[in-house]
């Protein structure tokens, strides 16, 4: 699996603080006792000024281990490289020290797919301000970058089916291209089921052949599942 390992080993019982990273907003939710709440992030969100936000609005919650979905690729349990939506200082930003607790970084598609995620091969696209994907084989997580490659004169597939696409386009013709770019990536990498997630989901009017609807609050579970063993997924 392409996230580290928590540096310290911790019993079966541990409360989990999900964090969710968006262009738009950060969710936050804490597994026990379940509590939510959010903020706006936006383009001058820097990863020290979010760091800091959670810390105060958790002030008075009890956690163990951190889990943090990503607009971006990940390694190393660090983020690649800046995201498009948000401010700056996220490449290679260490979570883990700026928590003082065990953090697993995962893109943040990935971490809705893994809430998704039923068994054996899946192929997970998020439909909100960019294009997210990941797929998840027999339990393993496998975090991938489909957004930026080319699909149709020249431009990507997020260039198609992001938000700034479902603008330009129009919501009909957004949804001839949700289902084109399904049926292309369907046959490319042979998923058993696709899931549609993101906040743009909803407004596909009829999903394509063994394809179901995902949603939002599916993050938070994978948050939450990215601290069990991938057979477990599986």
């Amino acid at each position: 699996m392409p996230v580290a390992h928590a540096k310290r080993s911790l019993g079966k019982a541990r409360t989990i603080l999900v964090i969710d990273v968006g262009g738009t907003h950060v969710k936050l939710e804490l597994s026990a006792p379940r509590r939510r709440c959010g903020f706006k992030s936006g383009r001058k969100l820097t990863a020290k000024a979010m760091v800091a936000k959670v810390r105060r609005l958790t002030d008075d919650w009890t956690y163990d281990v951190v889990s943090i979905g990503y607009p971006g690729p990940v390694a190393g349990n660090r983020p690649m490289a800046e995201p498009y939506n948000l401010g700056s200082g996220w490449r290679g930003f260490d979570f883990v020290k700026a928590f003082h607790r065990s953090a697993k970084v995962i893109n943040d598609a990935a971490m809705q797919a893994l809430g998704s995620y039923r068994g054996g091969r899946m192929l997970f696209l998020g439909l909100g301000t960019g294009l997210g994907s990941a797929m998840i084989i027999d339990g393993v997580i496998v975090p991938m970058e489909l957004a930026h490659l080319q699909y149709k004169k020249g431009k990507s597939f997020e260039h198609y089916l992001g938000s700034d696409g479902l603008r330009r386009s129009g919501l009909k013709k957004w949804r001839k291209h949700v289902a084109a770019v399904v049926k292309t990536l369907r046959a490319a990498l042979e998923p058993e089921y696709v899931v549609l997630g993101g906040g743009n989901a909803k407004k596909v009017k009829k999903l394509p052949p063994r394809t179901q609807r995902g949603g939002n609050d599916k993050a938070f579970i994978g948050g939450m599942r990215l601290w069990e063993k991938p057979s477990s997924r599986a």
